[in-house]
């Protein structure tokens, strides 16, 4: 197990995205940005994998410490932590529940009778005189060919 192992297990064991990660790697004064951080977590054989030294991972498990107790002179429970974040986590991915309109964005349509959208007339006359832009009639590519599976016509 090397240390991108490592660093993926964390992560997933304690539900962090890239930023936060970024973040706590910062709190041990270690800065990287999140794009190296995404090289980290791809898969071996990808152009753009690159192996998590151990510098890296150090600075992030010291940034860890850091973010969950706190430090001396403001300590923090880690189990509150670590549940204010999985809350995070829930919230991005419960869908969203549609807000009223506040005067901003765009309005709604209103919707033709019978629930069908309402019918868009296509312009007529062809757009600019004696121009036609309807596609050309495309050949097939492959030609049409018979086979005889090797026998003679003849009879």
């Amino acid at each position: 197990m090397n240390n991108n192992d490592v660093f993926k297990k964390l992560r997933v064991a304690l539900q962090l995205r890239d930023d936060q990660i970024v973040e706590i790697i910062e709190l041990a004064d270690f800065r990287i940005s999140k794009a190296e951080i995404g090289a980290f977590f791809r898969s071996e054989d990808h152009p753009n994998y690159m192996e998590c030294g151990d510098q890296v991972l150090r600075n992030f498990l010291n940034g860890l410490i850091i973010h969950l107790r706190g430090t001396k002179d403001a300590p923090k429970d880690p189990n509150e932590v670590i549940a204010r974040n999985r809350e995070q986590v829930i919230e991005n991915k419960a869908p969203k529940a549609p807000s009223a309109n506040t005067g901003t964005g765009p309005k709604p349509r209103p919707k033709a009778a019978g629930g069908k959208k309402p019918a868009v007339k296509k312009p007529s006359g062809g757009g600019v005189k004696g121009k036609s832009f309807a596609k050309p009639k495309q050949e097939p590519i492959v030609e049409r060919v018979k086979y005889n599976n090797g026998k003679n016509s003849k009879g």
